[in-house]
């Protein structure tokens, strides 16, 4: 699915398991677990498969259940 090469560099893609990958969504963000990701070894570009952003999709519409919410803290900066 990777070794190609990078649309922004002369790197190339190659797939990395990401333990966990935010996504901003226009609901709000969807965090995955163990996410396979292309990352280019050169600029460290992110690229990912139409599944993945699908599966986000999925999450953030509600069509697909979470396993599970987490809680994180905000603040404002000053």
């Amino acid at each position: 699915m990777y070794g190609y090469t990078c649309e922004y560099c002369d790197g190339v893609v190659k797939e990395k398991l990401v333990k966990k990958e935010v996504f901003k969504h226009k609901t709000g963000f969807i965090m995955l677990e163990n996410v396979p990701v292309g990352v280019c070894d050169k600029c460290g570009y992110r690229y990912y498969h139409s599944t993945i952003l699908q599966r986000v999709e999925e999450i953030a519409n509600g069509k697909r259940l979470p396993e599970r919410t987490e809680i994180i803290p905000v603040a404002q900066l000053g």
